[in-house]
């Protein structure tokens, strides 16, 4: 018999988004009965619940209103074997999405879950939405510190984490050690077994790509699935502005957590240390003089052909300037976005 998934979805006035992701979750052809979906919400005024009560999804409480909490929200609510990670602009690309993300699992009972191996690339998406679906991340700073976990067209790899891989044909198993870290697995499609991801999170908050990272600080070694498939991230589309909103944000919230001590793992370890470092000093010079970036882009381009890689420096820049402002501005006020007038 198949197992139960509870896809946990965090909302904010996603009104704009969250259709589309609920639509492909209900072409999925696994058992309708077996699949839950439940919305961590911070207090939509828009039409997000209206939108999610006709796909029968169940809404929950978010008072914190960040994604984290939401997620944690939703996760106290769900019964499911398996946790899907779901947000809310994220689109499941084929009707047998959650299917192949949930029959390795059954096949390897052992491991503890599974992520897509990279973010689905479509033409008729937004140039920020390509631009990201091509160096398999959000955040480009990810791409120095060479921790992202999305198959990225410049590197033609999903991590340059050193670990080892099993080739499964339409998955592989890769482990990771305590030495050389973990890549940022855990967002945008992945899936946990409930249970696990219940006894490695606490809290109000539930920091994904923490939750392995907090296994692996207590164990030698962890083993991981990559699906060979995508999903679908509609991550800004062409707005630039909204690109820089996020990347605010995203500075922002960590150094509030980090100086409430919420994170559950503080990825701190010497050898992350001494990686992280040296990919920061790269990515300052890079930004500074400018021409490595547009060389970075110019190369994606002859490796798929994409005008969205024109986006790479100003990505780069805007990073950059948000990365260097927050953490001036953390020295003294360690706050978060205000989420009062939020919108997807």
């Amino acid at each position: 018999m198949l197992p139960k998934v509870s896809i946990l979805i965090p909302t904010l006035n996603a009104g704009s988004v969250i259709r589309p992701c609920l639509e492909s979750i209900g072409r999925q052809n696994y058992p309708k009965e077996l699949v839950e979906i439940i919305l961590g919400d911070g207090g939509s005024t828009d039409d997000t619940i209206e939108v999610a009560q006709k796909y029968g999804a169940r809404t929950v409480n978010n008072p914190l209103k960040t994604g984290e909490s939401g997620k944690m929200a939703a996760l106290r609510y769900a019964s499911g074997e398996f946790v899907a990670l779901i947000d809310s602009d994220n689109i499941l690309p084929d009707d047998n999405w959650l299917s192949s993300m949930i029959f390795p699992l059954i096949e390897n009972p052992e491991i503890v879950g599974s992520e897509p191996w990279e973010y689905t690339w479509r033409a008729e998406d937004g140039f920020i939405t390509r631009y990201c679906a091509l160096i398999g991340m959000n955040d480009p700073i990810c791409m120095f510190l060479g921790n992202y976990d999305r198959l990225n067209v410049l590197y033609d790899n999903w991590t340059k984490i050193p670990h080892t891989e099993v080739d499964k044909k339409n998955y592989v198993i890769a482990e990771f050690d305590q030495k050389n870290g973990l890549p940022t697995i855990g967002a945008n499609g992945t899936v946990f077994k409930r249970d696990f991801l219940v006894d490695n999170s606490s809290g109000d908050y539930l920091f994904d790509i923490d939750i392995l990272a907090t296994y692996l600080a207590k164990n030698e070694q962890i083993k991981f699935i990559k699906v060979k498939n995508g999903i679908i991230h509609t991550f800004c589309e062409s707005d630039i502005s909204k690109f820089s909103r996020k990347q605010k944000r995203r500075v922002k919230d960590y150094i509030y957590h980090k100086s409430r001590n919420d994170r559950s793992y503080q990825w701190t370890s010497d050898s992350l240390i001494s990686q992280r470092n040296l990919g920061l000093i790269k990515f300052v010079l890079y930004c500074v003089t400018v021409i490595p970036l547009v060389l970075q882009s110019v190369l994606g381009y002859f490796k798929k052909p994409d005008k969205a890689w024109a986006f790479h420096p100003l990505a780069c820049e805007i990073t950059f300037y948000q990365y260097v402002t927050g953490f001036i501005g953390g020295i003294f006020k360690q706050e978060q976005v205000n989420r009062n007038n939020w919108k997807q």
